[in-house]
């Protein structure tokens, strides 16, 4: 027999090494050991057998050897049982189940998927020793619901791992079915190995390792990510969209073809009748003093501790007298306030280790005979368990103050500072008692306790927890808890003294009814077996029921796995004993498979195959049904093969034929005795489902709980269902139990159940089981990626339907690529097998995911930590395209209405064409002055003459001092001196064009009218940062090279920079035009001030990047740069006495207007603050308002932004520090996008405290062609804010709903529209004017807009299309400049200055910036919003598309660790609100999105970014 890692001339084994060595496979798989240490031990059993390679530890040999078709077969001993060769995976695995999974990955071998790249630091891994070994115990609740195994048959071998991942093994997938025949001759003979690995092709994996910068991976990635998403289902259908009707999902048809159940209705199945013996005590506390008194030494329970030993033995007398005890001291020695403390029928919590029975049960009667009703729960280990908090809301409601416990118990429990037990989260204050023997009283001769224990009041609350983990307690009446004892004493055919070894939890479910209740109603004798000891010895039970002679035991199918894989080397036990061997999960459709295996190495043990009895039970309806053993007048055992796609639609159909989807399953015997069972509907009126129909199982009987407690409304739902007949009859006068069991009733009226109402998830119209898809993942080649039994399957609603949710844990040793082919295959096996897309598989670290009490996994809580982004997995693969399928169809754009039919059609509609103007600027005209002085320089020069003390400029540094003042005389004579160093040295002419290179301040607006005062054309750039000249030096270079600028002036350190080495690996340095350093120039006059011959002369350049990337300058005349200055005038009444404060970058747009031009053509004062001083402090700007009392405020999202975040919780200090913002009439944010309203309004709110007037803030609105069309200025009506619907916006149309609405997005005005200003909305295609209701271009006509754009190479059509443009219909001789943004306008009830209904304009975003997706329009800042609310460690956000894939970029200011949490809440996000499927989700550092100085995002450069593989991302999740 070839061992796992043996070279193939080994010699064979001797039987007790593979013993062992089988021991440690088991002990790896388990995870109770790491690999390290399995290595060491394996290496030292093999030591003496294997020879050495030369040099090589022993240890590392299994790496190195190259897996070759194994030879060497050891001579099989006479009675050997087939031997599994991966024993721990064939638990989970029926030979049907993995050969269809092999069949079905075969079909997918051509598809490739593209792998997720993950920056190194992430992979880096803790080393192995830092890992505990995640808990052996597998599985969920019900442990053994995810099991699978098979017959045990021989399992292909591991593929190296050297393989590549994209290799798909079918050859493994074929030698599953060949390896039968091939190795039937040696039982415990291995198949023939996968090929070797030499021989394995490089996939395309080869070009996607991880960490190797290729500039094109990024795109073969997308590419390889665009071939593997499927077409859609679906021919599209034309359509497009109607304004008054909502955007309907997909509905999914049911399919024509699909099954449909074609049988009779059922009839109600009558369990045999309850036989009330003559015998049994009228009562269960009746039957423990009968017991008790009459056979005070028979033994009613034995402990066992961790090694098997019997610690301590509860007989009959001993739990009769310590049970009173226990019941006096509850009700004669507890007293609060000298009121006893405990009253009959109060809530008393009993919180005990599964290691204790025997206290457990004394508790448990001693809470009966005191008539207090217990409730056991879980023991909390720590303050924050998995699913305490839901705990405590039952204890809550439950209304519990006292809880019963062990000394060693409490010891254990965490403790606060005092001492006291620790207050778990969520939970009431409690009194702790410790119930051990010296605690308690002794009662006096006299006293009996007076419990009346027969009637419908509550015995006991059994905790159960729900599908969405909350925590109810079903309460059980006392004849309930007496019929369930009767019931299950007829029904197992228990008698006096007989012995039943207990394997299950003792405080609930089957371990609790028949190891505590029935056993004493019968004078049993319990053998309890804790979890413990079942891990560290998995045959404790069978060798109990062989030292015991136990004729009964109770167990999971997950304990019979346990001892199969450790039944080896036990030559000695028998279980010829057992009559009846209970299995308590039998309802899990898995369980057949173990039972199976079992029996089948057992009966050669004296096991008999009748013995065998599955049972069903909920906690709500305690034991549906149980089959009973033929002694007992069962009927034989049945079993089914259904096929899974019936089941899916919930039809029963038989399936012999089709192996690849089937389900096999075993009854669960008879309904129970005294009950009625019928099947009703799952969803709505509880019709009786047809006899081939899945329903769910309900049961009327008395053995049925009562109630939950203190939940009235859904106990009705549960615990009083009438079913009805298909014509509405109720069928009975008495209420049905829903058992929250799927099934349905086969032949000789066998109860057959295929799954929990809990586990499932109806996707589409079909409905999947939780435990199935686990199934299916666990017989994807049982590689050793993930730990077994961990793996949690739940649904998670996104867009309305169930979306199916795999996470499981990954093993510490598994590297990246093995894990990622792991993942696509248990994906692609699931789609063949169930045909249901997974929508997220997520690995996570060894040990992380919530432990449910008894091991296994804590679905609920795993499912609340995906939801809310704390999972933290290590592995992430989502498959929105293939998963959702319920997307509205894509938009067809129909034929686009002409102009005229639009006009026409607004007009019947009785909707008004959308245009708007500012105020008339012919009659404003002031005085002669403004005539008289049409240019710039004019009136400066005018200005120093008449008030040449008067002052313009403040400057202030970080430090809040004045660092120079200019006035209009000192602004004069620089400038002059300027002009004159340009024409003598630089020896310019008129018209050239010089680069303006300053930091912000005064010399920058001296230089710019010095090139004024010589007929010059000034163009203003942002100096180069010292400390990142490489990326801003080139856009220096770039914009003095296009603006084909004659000579740069500048400072005397900048001159430096300029020319510097730095400089010089950034750009060549010797291409720079003439440069001038301004600090020195001698005073000179120049002879004449140039004069333009006309307005039209051009009086500068501005130069600005779009947020699209583009560089465009434009050109502004001075026509157009006095009417700019005479607008803002008129809007913002400036005057000389006014001061207004400016935070703004003076370089473009308007900014550079408010800084350069207004104050010397109005003549207020304008105090300047530089942005970049506020990184050093940032109180500096609302210290400069409120010192110069400004009245008028401009500046920049970012400086509001940085006011908002670092000043937000300093208002106090600051008003201390005589702050007062209440000067300010309005304060403007100068932006070219959307006004950002969440933050104006944040802003307004944080400073209201420091005197900010409510109405105070507003913005601007501005872009190329005009750099202000909008100012709210200091008279007219406040601004406004529409709420407008996004999914009509999406369409181009504009609906109003209320605020707060679903899908609303709110919308403020961009400012009331400048003097002199006209503004019209135009379709972007057909260029006709539009109503009201519409979204469009906003086109806008203004003697203050720019005269066109100035290129290199003189790009006419752009000039045209851009500055001039006319309207295909209606009014076609205005001259309209295009603005590149989309917008509306509306009439407000509101009234401007001339007493006209005011039109509000506002703008939506840039036409440039919208994503075209599924034939709609979308804003990249409403995804990005939405992206941004979904997690708190979502610091910023952008989003692109990319060959028609939507790209979100998210920073993540958090743990590296984190970041894969955020992969599928974004994409949960964009499709819950926007309907897209996110394409790529890629995670980058805090400051990775590029801004620009207005603090807009810059999308396309981070796109270019992304596709050059340029921002080492943390993580880039491509979705499937």
């Amino acid at each position: 027999m070839a061992e796992r890692g043996c070279p193939p001339e080994a010699v064979p084994l001797p039987a007790e090494v593979r013993e062992s060595l089988a021991e440690l496979e088991l002990e790896l798989s388990e995870g109770d050991i790491t690999q390290k240490g399995y290595e060491k031990k394996r290496a030292k059993l093999l030591a003496r057998y294997v020879p050495l390679i030369q040099g090589v530890d022993p240890s590392l040999q299994e790496e190195t050897r190259i897996p070759g078709p194994s030879q060497a077969t050891a001579p099989a001993p006479k009675q050997q049982k087939p031997r599994p060769s991966h024993a721990r995976d064939e638990r989970f695995r029926s030979d049907v189940h993995s050969e269809a999974v092999q069949a079905a990955l075969a079909k997918y071998k051509e598809r490739k998927m593209p792998m997720p790249s993950k920056r190194r630091s992430v992979l880096t891994h803790t080393s192995m020793e830092a890992y505990t070994p995640p808990d052996t115990s597998s599985a969920s609740e019900d442990e053994g619901s995810l099991r699978r195994p098979g017959r045990l048959a021989s399992a292909p071998l591991q593929s190296d791992p050297s393989v590549e991942p994209w290799l798909d093994q079918v050859t493994q997938g074929s030698s599953t079915s060949s390896s039968a025949s091939s190795t039937s001759s040696h039982p415990g003979g291995q198949p023939a190995a996968a090929p070797s690995a030499a021989a394995a092709p490089a996939g395309p994996a080869a070009l996607a390792r991880v960490g190797v910068p290729v500039s094109s991976r990024v795109s073969s990635k997308i590419q390889q990510l665009l071939n593997t998403l499927k077409k859609p289902k679906r021919p599209p259908l034309k359509e497009f969209f109607v304004d008054d009707f909502e955007e309907l999902l997909e509905v999914q048809q049911p399919d024509p073809s699909q099954p449909k159940p074609e049988g009779g209705q059922m009839a109600v199945l009558k369990g045999e009748l309850l036989a009330v013996g003559s015998t049994w005590p009228p009562s269960l506390l009746a039957a423990l003093q009968q017991w008790g008194t009459t056979q005070p030494k028979a033994p009613c329970l034995t402990a066992l501790d961790t090694t098997g030993k019997a610690v301590y033995t509860l007989t009959y007398g001993k739990l009769w007298s310590r049970s009173l005890k226990l019941a006096y001291t509850l009700l004669n020695k507890l007293t609060n306030k000298n009121e006893p403390l405990l009253k009959p029928g109060d809530r008393v919590a009993l919180v005990f280790p599964n290691s204790d029975p025997v206290m457990f049960t004394v508790a448990f009667y001693g809470c009966l005979l005191a008539e207090l009703v217990p409730v056991p729960i879980e023991v909390p280990l720590t303050r924050k368990d998995a699913g305490s908090q839901q705990v405590g809301f039952l204890l809550g409601s439950c209304g519990v103050a006292l809880a019963l416990t062990t000394d060693a118990c409490q010891k254990g429990l965490p403790k606060a500072q005092t001492g006291e037990v620790a207050a778990f989260k969520g939970w009431p204050p409690l009194t702790w008692l410790v119930i051990d023997g010296k605690h308690l009283t002794k009662p006096p001769k006299d006293w009996h306790p007076s419990a009346q224990d027969a009637g419908a009041g509550t015995a006991y609350i059994e905790y159960k927890t729900s599908k969405e983990g909350s925590t109810v307690g079903v309460a059980v009446s006392h004849a309930s808890l007496l019929a369930q004892c009767q019931a299950l004493t007829q029904a197992c055919g228990y008698s006096e003294a007989e012995t039943l070894t207990n394997v299950l939890d003792f405080k609930r479910d089957a371990g609790l009814w028949h190891g505590v209740l029935t056993s004493v109603m019968n004078r049993m004798h319990v053998v309890s077996i804790p979890y413990a000891l079942m891990k560290a010895n998995p045959l404790s039970w069978i060798q109990k029921v062989c030292a015991y002679k136990a004729r009964a035991a109770l167990v999971k199918s997950r304990d019979m796995h346990w001892s199969l894989l450790a039944q080896r080397g036990q030559r000695d036990v028998s279980l010829s004993s057992l009559r009846l061997l209970i299995v308590a999960d039998g309802a899990n459709p898995w369980s057949i498979s173990s039972c199976d295996a079992f029996l089948n190495v057992f009966q050669a043990r004296g096991l008999r195959p009748e013995v065998i009895c599955p049972c069903a039970s909920s906690p709500e309806a305690l034991t549906v049904a149980i089959r009973r053993p033929p002694d007992l007048g069962g009927p034989p055992p049945r079993r089914a093969v259904l096929s899974m796609s019936g089941l899916s639609h919930g039809v029963i159909r038989l399936d012999a034929e089709e192996k690849l989807s089937v389900l096999a399953v075993q009854d669960v015997g008879q309904a129970m005795p005294g009950a009625n069972v019928c099947v009703v509907k799952v969803e709505g009126i509880p019709y009786l489902c047809k006899t081939d129909e899945v329903g769910e199982i309900c049961v009327n009987s008395s053995t049925t709980a009562t109630a939950y407690y203190g939940l009235l409304g859904i106990t009705k739902n549960i615990f009083e269902t009438v079913p009805v007949t298909a014509g509405g009859a109720p069928i009975s006068d008495r209420p049905f139990t829903r058992t929250g069991l799927l099934g349905f009733i086969g032949p000789d009226n066998l109860v057959f159940v295929v799954g929990k109402l809990d586990g499932l998830m109806v996707v589409g119209v079909r409905r999947h089981n939780a435990d199935d898809i686990v199934a299916t993942a666990l017989a994807v080649e049982p590689m050793k990626f993930v730990y077994r039994g961990r793996i949690a399957v739940f649904s998670v609603t996104v867009l309305h339907d169930d979306r199916i949710v795999l996470v499981a844990e990954q093993r510490p040793d598994a590297s990246e690529e093995d894990s990622f082919q792991w993942m696509s295959r248990v994906l692609q096996a699931i789609d063949s097998i169930h045909q249901v897309g997974v929508y997220c598989l997520a690995l996570v670290p060894a040990n992380t995911l919530p432990k449910a009490p008894l091991g296994g996994i804590h679905v609920s809580e795993t499912k609340q930590r995906f939801l809310e982004g704390m999972l933290h997995p290590c592995n992430v693969l989502m498959c929105p395209h293939t998963c959702v399928t319920n997307l509205p169809k894509p938009r067809q754009k129909q034929p686009e209405v002409g102009p005229a039919s639009m006009i026409v059609g607004n007009l019947v509609a009785g909707k008004r064409i959308a245009q708007a103007s500012g105020r008339e600027l012919s009659h404003l005209e002031d005085s002669d002055q403004a005539r008289k002085l049409l240019f710039l320089p004019d009136v400066l020069q005018w200005r120093a003459r008449s008030t040449p003390e008067h002052l313009l400029f403040l400057l202030l540094n970080a430090k809040g001092t004045v660092t120079s003042t200019t006035t209009c005389i000192q602004l004069h004579k620089k400038a002059e001196r300027v002009a004159a160093a340009l024409m003598e040295k630089a020896r310019l002419t008129t018209g050239a064009h010089v680069a303006l290179v300053y930091p912000p301040g005064v010399d920058l607006i001296a230089a710019f009218y010095g090139c004024l005062y010589c007929g010059c054309v000034p163009v203003t750039v942002r100096p180069p940062h010292p400390q990142n000249l490489t990326t801003t030096l080139p856009t220096v270079k770039m914009i003095v090279e296009v603006s084909k600028s004659a000579c740069v002036l500048t400072t005397q350190a900048i001159t430096r920079l300029l020319k510097s080495k730095e400089a010089l690996a950034a750009v060549d340095v010797r291409t720079w035009p003439t440069i001038l350093d301004t600090d020195d120039i001698p005073k000179k006059k120049v002879a004449s001030i140039f004069r333009p011959p006309s307005p039209d002369v051009l009086a500068y350049l501005d130069f600005s990047v779009s947020t699209t990337g583009i560089l465009a300058g434009v050109k502004m005349s001075h026509a157009a740069t006095s009417a700019l200055c005479r607008s803002i005038k008129l809007q913002c009444e400036l005057y000389p006495s006014r001061q207004i404060a400016i935070c703004l970058d003076p370089y473009c747009g308007l900014g550079f207007a408010l800084w350069c031009l207004c104050s010397v053509y109005s003549g207020h004062q304008s105090v300047l603050v530089p942005p970049p001083e506020l990184e050093t402090n940032v109180s500096l700007w609302l210290w400069a308002v409120s010192q110069y009392k400004a009245r008028v405020a401009f500046c920049s999202y970012s400086v509001m932004d940085m006011c908002a975040r670092g000043l937000g919780a300093q208002t106090a200090v600051l008003r201390m520090k005589g702050v007062n913002l209440s000067c300010v009439r309005t304060c403007m944010v100068v932006a070219e996008e959307r006004p950002r309203i969440a933050l104006t309004q944040s802003f307004s709110k944080l400073f209201r405290d420091l005197g900010l007037p409510a109405r105070a803030v507003s913005t601007t609105f501005g872009c190329r062609v005009n750099v202000a069309i909008c100012l709210q200025g200091t008279a007219g009506p406040d601004p406004t804010t529409v709420y407008v619907d996004t999914r009509a916006l999406r369409h181009d149309r504009v609906r109003l709903v209320e605020r707060g609405s679903p899908h609303s997005l709110p919308l403020t005005e961009s400012g009331k529209i400048l003097p002199g200003v006209k503004v019209i909305i135009a379709h972007t295609e057909t260029r006709g004017p539009l109503g009201d209701s519409h979204l469009g271009e906003v086109w806008v006509s203004s003697p203050h807009s720019a005269t066109g754009y100035y290129t290199v190479y003189g790009e006419e059509g752009l000039h045209a299309d851009h500055f001039s443009a006319r309207l295909s219909f209606g009014d076609t001789q205005t001259v309209w400049a295009r603005t590149g943004f989309l917008g509306f306008l509306r009439r407000t009830e509101l009234t401007d200055a001339s007493g006209e209904r005011h039109d509000a304009l506002y703008v939506v975003g840039s036409l440039d910036e919208t994503l075209e997706l599924r034939g709609m329009r979308y804003h990249p800042v409403d995804i990005e919003t939405s992206v941004i609310r979904a997690h708190r460690s979502i610091a910023e956000c952008a989003v692109f598309t990319w060959t028609n894939l939507l790209v979100v970029v998210v920073e993540l200011d958090g743990l590296e660790q984190d970041a894969l949490d955020l992969v599928a809440l974004v994409t949960n996000a964009v499709l819950e609100e926007h309907l897209l499927v996110v394409g790529v989700v890629v995670i980058v550092d805090p400051g990775v999105i590029p801004i620009n100085s207005r603090g807009e995002k810059q999308r396309m450069h981070l796109r270019d970014g992304f596709l050059a593989d340029q921002l080492d991302p943390i993580y880039v999740a491509y979705n499937m």
